[in-house]
C-alpha cells in the first residue's frame, strides 16, 4: 500500500477494464515520472471525451454530434444493417472495407450470469429502425462466444416473422492457424461456413 494520492491513483486505475493491480501500479508510476505537460494532455483528453462524446441517436455508435459519421453519410447503403455488440466492433468491421451499410450497436450481449437480459440491450431501437420496411438485410455480427451466440439466436427468432433477410457472420479457422489447435466449435463452424472452390 502506498500513501494518499499515489494509492488513490492506483485504486482508480485498477477499476479500469483489463487493468489489474500490477498494471495499475505500473501506469501510476509511469504517470509520476512522466513530463507534466504529457500528463496534462492526458487529463484534458479525458475531460474532453466526457464532455463531447455521446452515443449516436440512430445506431448507438460513439459520436460527437447527434448522429455518428456513418449514419450521417448519405453514401452508406440504408438497406443493410450490421448488428454489433459494442462501438469497437464497428471500427473492426470498418477496417475490412467490406461493408458499406449502416450499423446498430446493441450495447452488449445477453448474459444471464452478469444479469444482462434482452431489455438491457438496444433491441427495441433495432425493431424501430426496421419498421419502415426499407431494410432488406440484417447481418448479426455478435461475438462467436456463448453470450454472442445467445444474442444472435434471440435476435434471429424475433426477426423471423419480418420480411428481412437475416444473416450471421461466418466464423471458423483464423488465417495462419493450425487445425490441431482449433477447438471443436471453431472447426464445426469452419465446416458449416465452407465455400465452393471449383464453381
Amino acid at each position: 500500500m502506498y500513501e494518499g494520492a499515489v494509492q488513490d491513483l492506483i485504486d482508480e486505475l485498477g477499476r479500469l477494464p483489463g487493468v489489474g493491480p500490477k498494471g495499475a501500479q505500473r501506469i501510476a508510476f509511469h504517470l509520476l515520472q512522466a513530463d507534466e505537460v504529457d500528463v496534462r494532455h492526458l487529463v484534458e483528453a479525458l475531460v474532453r471525451v466526457k464532455e463531447k462524446v455521446r452515443f449516436c441517436v440512430v445506431c448507438g455508435n460513439v459520436a460527437e454530434e447527434e448522429q455518428c459519421r456513418i449514419c450521417a453519410d448519405p453514401r452508406r447503403d440504408p438497406t443493410a444493417i450490421c448488428v454489433v455488440e459494442e462501438p469497437r466492433d464497428v471500427i473492426a468491421i470498418e477496417r475490412t472495407r467490406e461493408f458499406r451499410g449502416r450499423y446498430h450497436v446493441l450495447g452488449g450481449a445477453i448474459s444471464p450470469m452478469d444479469g444482462i437480459g434482452p431489455d438491457d440491450l438496444r433491441c427495441a431501437q433495432l425493431f424501430t429502425r426496421l419498421a419502415d420496411g426499407q431494410v432488406g438485410e440484417v447481418i448479426i455480427a455478435t461475438d462467436p462466444n456463448l453470450e454472442g451466440e445467445a444474442t444472435a439466436a434471440y435476435l434471429a427468432r424475433l426477426l423471423a416473422p419480418l420480411e428481412v433477410r437475416v444473416t450471421r457472420l461466418a466464423s471458423g479457422l483464423p488465417v495462419g492457424g493450425d487445425l490441431e489447435y482449433a477447438d471443436e466449435v471453431t472447426l464445426g463452424r469452419a465446416f458449416e461456413g465452407r465455400r465452393l472452390l471449383n464453381g
